[in-house]
């Protein structure tokens, strides 16, 4: 089978080169062409790879590539994409699909019409501990879930690593949440298990940037249950950590180290006075790999997509919190 051609769009997000290294080390995968709002840049990076830059969009996709990695600012991806699904191109991109939901399902129109395959990243949807709570969750061992917690954090704003245009709100959709608190966010919602009808958020400027540094999502569900969403750029030793509590056990992971922890009332009296450390099975296929394959077997991601919807349901909600200055229903 021939190698999917994919046309590189942007580099503007930091891990637009961690795709493109995805896509040059996958065996059914390479990068064939560039394009960058950022002519410069994108002539630059095409140079890097030995493949053709095209002036405009337009012209990428005119081209003979099969489809393309979307790395372009947030603000530009209805549009990026929309183009990309009515030239019949398949459609890798960086999370969020789009800060609006009414953006999103402008995409997901385009894409069912035109047949194209859609997979967003939402790596840590397909990590061992997320595997592991999963399962976990539906033997039932912490009985009816109450809090879920999950905090992802790092030094960029002050170790002074984040680039500058991550700062830009209008490019961005804004700071911390939507950047490194959306694996966070998309985390919550399933480790809830039920669609969360109350939003609010909190921001904090620490660094002063235009956009927040430092993030509190919180959700409520029908049932009572809350969810938490820390982010933030400006915590040194803050460490990945999720937190699923209910009515029967706790699981807990990466406090600090990382290691899944359970306690429950499910496995008798003396399994419940301590903590037991659960293995955690291999990492599913990265979201990469996954639309590789969809192309190749005509699938569709179609949990992925629904989590993708999801998470712009509750960044917009999140910003419109803060905009407002209210709890927002859902």
């Amino acid at each position: 089978m021939a190698a999917i051609r994919i046309g590189k769009v942007s580099f503007w997000h930091v891990h637009a080169w961690d795709y493109t290294k995805e896509a040059q080390a996958h065996p059914d995968a390479e990068i064939t062409a560039v394009w960058d709002e950022l002519p410069e840049r994108g002539r630059e990076q095409a140079a890097k790879l030995g493949v053709p830059f095209f002036d405009t969009l337009d012209e990428l996709l005119a081209s003979d590539i099969d489809g393309v990695i979307v790395d372009a600012p947030t603000n530009m991806h209805r549009d990026v994409m929309v183009a990309a699904a009515r030239a019949g191109k398949h459609i890798f991109t960086e999370k969020v699909l789009a800060p609006t939901l009414q953006e999103v399902n402008e995409i997901l129109d385009e894409v069912k019409k035109h047949h194209v395959k859609l997979t967003v990243s939402l790596p840590r949807l397909n990590d061992g501990y997320t595997l592991a709570i999963s399962e976990a969750l539906g033997q039932g061992l912490l009985g009816s879930v109450t809090q879920v917690r999950v905090r992802l954090s790092h030094n960029g704003s002050l170790a002074g690593w984040l680039p500058e245009h991550f700062y830009d709100a209008e490019a961005c959709g804004g700071g911390a949440l939507i950047d490194l608190g959306c694996h966070p966010a998309y985390l919550t919602r399933l480790f809830l298990g039920e669609a969360p009808v109350q939003v609010t958020a909190q921001f904090g400027y620490i660094t002063g940037k235009p956009v927040e540094d430092n993030a509190v999502l919180t959700l409520t569900t029908p049932s009572g249950a809350l969810g938490i969403v820390e982010a933030g750029f400006v915590n040194a030793f803050s460490p990945f950590t999720i937190e699923v509590h209910g009515t029967e056990g706790t699981l807990l992971y990466g406090t600090p180290e990382p290691k899944l922890l359970l306690r429950t009332t499910k496995q008798g009296e003396e399994l419940a006075k301590t903590w037991q450390e659960l293995p955690l099975p291999e990492r599913r296929p990265s979201a990469f790999s996954q639309w590789i394959s969809h192309i190749q077997q005509g699938t569709e991601a179609e949990e992925n997509i629904q989590a993708a919807v999801e998470l712009t349901r509750l960044m917009e909600a999140a910003y419109r919190s803060i905009r407002e200055k209210s709890i927002i229903q859902l």
